[in-house]
């Protein structure tokens, strides 16, 4: 889809649900010899009052810059798709961040929907789990709110993609659609002018990364990863959700295909007549239809009500991976304000 058309839709996504307001803080992971700064917005458990943000003319739900309510607390990262950025899935943030977790989403640089001067070829594919691994190290170095033991991630497409090489898979990039098959992509050649050949790529070396505990994916780009070799290493609790119809070069049968590879049978939901961008929070009901395609779901379609469940089944399966089956420091999850219970699921 067209940048401009995710960014209005991304916009419109702010003023779509009412929530908890979680605290919200804006961050950067500094740039280092791994790669650019990162930009980030980060929702925690918060004590104060509910209340709202504008961001560009939108309100949001949420406390300015409150500190964090609760000691030791999971952390939950989250990783955009193509063209989005870190407020495409922020109902899920606020819900979980309400649930008592720190969640942290991040714009990746230079392939998101304010900068993407380089969010086309692999350069992107490579860099993305390494922009997860910074963003942990600089979570786990700099609030000692963090337990560095409980760590989870929730990724979307080209973010689903990165879960899963975070947690262990190995890409074959010689099953992608030839980069300039659109010659509009950064680094083609113009319309007329012959394509460059194809050459097999050689097997990656991509960032794992053993720290993060539980991965929640959905509608992850998955057409490289189709063969058990690839998954035989993914041995994390696994969350895989897929849209009935896909969408945005997203396959249905490529998800269910990799649910079939992975060493462990995965917590796998198939959502009826959802599209791929069902997954990103929901557009406001007035003129949703006139913004964007990321905001037109199926006819019959309710994504709002599809949001409930789906961010109550995502905080369960956090909640049982990284509180429940830890075990310790439970008590530091729950706020008195929020009434919210240890070793309990939503």
């Amino acid at each position: 889809m067209r940048l401009k058309t995710l960014l209005f839709a991304a916009l419109a996504n702010l003023s779509a649900m009412t929530a908890h307001a979680a605290g919200l803080k804006f961050i950067q992971v500094p740039a280092d010899a791994a790669g650019p700064s990162i930009d980030a917005a980060m929702w925690s458990p918060c004590a104060g009052p509910p209340g709202e943000v504008k961001i560009k003319g939108f309100l949001l739900p949420a406390v300015p810059d409150c500190p964090i309510a609760g000691e030791k607390l999971p952390l939950v990262i989250i990783s955009h798709g193509y063209g989005g950025w870190y407020f495409g899935h922020h109902d899920t943030a606020e819900a979980l961040a309400d649930a008592g977790f720190v969640v942290v989403a991040i714009n990746h640089p230079q392939a998101n929907h304010a900068d993407m001067s380089r969010a086309n070829g692999l350069g992107v594919l490579r860099q993305r789990p390494l922009d997860i691994k910074r963003t942990i190290d600089f979570m786990v170095g700099a609030s000692a709110k963090v337990d560095p033991q409980r760590v989870g991630f929730y990724g979307f497409s080209q973010g689903g993609y990165t879960g899963l090489i975070v947690g262990g898979a190995n890409p074959d990039f010689n099953k992608l659609p030839p980069r300039c098959s659109d010659p509009t992509a950064i680094g083609c050649p113009p319309a007329g002018q012959p394509k460059p050949a194809r050459r097999e790529l050689p097997p990656e070396t991509l960032t794992h990364d053993p720290r993060v505990k539980a991965i929640v994916v959905a509608d992850p780009l998955s057409v490289v990863f189709q063969s058990a070799g690839s998954m035989k290493d993914v041995t994390v609790p696994l969350q895989l959700w897929s849209s009935q119809f896909g969408g945005d070069a997203i396959s249905p049968a490529d998800v269910k295909r990799l649910a079939g590879l992975l060493p462990q049978a995965p917590d796998f939901h198939i959502v009826p007549n959802a599209v791929h961008f069902s997954f990103l929070t929901p557009c406001p009901p007035e003129d949703a239809r006139k913004l964007s395609p990321a905001c037109i779901d199926a006819s019959g379609f309710d994504r709002i009500a599809f949001h409930k469940t789906f961010n109550a089944d995502v905080i369960a399966f956090f909640r049982k991976h990284l509180v429940e089956d830890q075990g310790k420091n439970c008590p530091s999850l729950a706020t008195k304000q929020r009434k919210h219970r240890c070793n309990r699921r939503q």
